[in-house]
């Protein structure tokens, strides 16, 4: 289920974006239904157990998919992104988006964590859940 923030926040997108978000929504929802969805940091993110997982946001000229633990993952696609282990794959139309891909992605995003949720209190370390 798409967390009512979210559904505010594609609602605000133009119609190209909203259709790779609305996309991404549902194939993340489908993927991960135990995960909890809100509206962190002003974009869409999917938790399992308080770690965020994965998100989307629009960016200027794309929408950016991100995967936490990313740069972790078996599966190639995703670009290193940011200096922790995240990883990100960029969207200018919905056609872009590999739906088996992403599913691939989202399997592994359940079974490959680092741990987020506690990067305040380790002082920038990252330890890996899985």
């Amino acid at each position: 289920m798409i967390h009512p923030d979210a559904r505010k926040y594609h609602a605000a997108l133009a119609a190209s974006e909203r259709a790779i978000c609305t996309l991404l929504a549902k194939e993340i929802s489908r993927a991960l239904p135990e995960a909890e969805n809100k509206v962190w940091h002003a974009h869409p993110v999917w938790f399992l157990a308080g770690n965020p997982i994965v998100g989307y946001s629009k960016l200027k000229d794309c929408v950016r998919l991100l995967f936490w633990s990313g740069q972790s993952f078996r599966s190639k696609g995703l670009r290193k992104e940011g200096s922790f282990r995240a990883a990100e794959a960029r969207y200018t139309t919905k056609a872009e988006v590999d739906v088996g891909q992403l599913a691939a992605w989202l399997a592994e995003s359940r079974d490959v964590q680092w741990d987020y949720a506690n990067i305040v209190k380790r002082k920038g370390k990252l330890v890996r859940l899985r």
